[in-house]
């Protein structure tokens, strides 16, 4: 996924028009919009499946329906465990029929309106409940062609995190994207420490909507704290180099440039 002509690797977070927009048209144009410039601009659309639990279009179906150009090496689908077998296979095949060969595979956000794959559909033995493990194996399994990543949280209790991102490896995961980091913490540091040679990928939270970080980190953060989205990626580029940075909730319209320069390696 690594664009060489890029200092920085950036995947730039795109979340497809929900299924009851009431502004598909207008909502799929902008999609086609951000998507085009992603790939203009050499990063990797990173493609979320329903996130918050709201059903929204797969990322495979926007791109056929608008006949979008997903070059290699810069698309990247979450697929979550929210779904049937059915509508797995789907989401798999649609992929690969598009070339697309890079998932991050989680857990997912729950909601009472989506399906739950159940352990015998991922072919899991010994589990009440499918989670990124299972499906991380299965698909390694049965689509082999796919490079699977998955989800690291710094946040969570240190050694049970470790040991599941233990399981996730040892199911197939080659790559980890963690949740917002804001600043050096502990737990990354040990992430990069112990697994020198796996493909790390730092996520940098854009938003100034503090509310909605306190929820990722776990803890308050006040609306009245200064957070300059932009100043704390200049400052992780530094304290991380030579990993990506996955850029969720990016502002088009006000960062998206600046970011551009960032990835040549030139300053804000």
């Amino acid at each position: 996924m690594k664009n060489r002509n890029l200092k920085t690797e950036f995947h730039v977070e795109l979340i497809p028009p929900k299924q009851d927009s009431q502004k598909l048209e207008e909502d799929l144009t902008l999609f086609a919009s951000k998507f085009k410039r992603v790939m203009e601009s050499g990063f990797t659309a990173s493609i979320t499946d329903n996130a918050m639990g709201l059903t929204a279009f797969q990322g495979h179906e926007c791109i056929e329906e608008l006949g979008l150009d997903a070059r290699p090496g810069q698309v990247l689908i979450h697929l979550n465990t929210f779904h049937t077998k059915q509508a797995l296979h789907e989401i798999l095949d649609g992929c690969e029929a598009q070339g697309i060969g890079s998932l991050l595979v989680v857990s997912g956000d729950g909601s009472p309106r989506l399906p739950k794959l159940k352990p015998a559909d991922v072919e899991a033995e010994n589990t009440a409940a499918v989670t990124s493990v299972e499906l991380i194996r299965y698909i390694r399994k049965h689509y082999p062609s796919f490079t699977v990543g998955a989800a690291f949280n710094p946040y969570e209790p240190e050694e049970h995190e470790f040991e599941k991102l233990k399981r996730k490896l040892d199911a197939g995961a080659s790559f980890v994207i963690t949740q917002p980091v804001i600043e050096k913490n502990k737990a990354t540091e040990r992430l990069l420490n112990e697994y020198p040679d796996l493909p790390v990928i730092i996520e940098a939270w854009m938003s100034k909507k503090l509310y909605l970080l306190s929820d990722v980190v776990g803890y308050p953060i006040p609306e009245d704290a200064v957070f300059d989205p932009l100043d704390t990626l200049q400052k992780l580029i530094v304290s991380y180099p030579g990993h990506g940075f996955y850029l969720s909730l990016l502002g088009f319209k006000t960062q998206y440039e600046i970011v551009e320069r960032m990835a040549k390696g030139d300053e804000k």
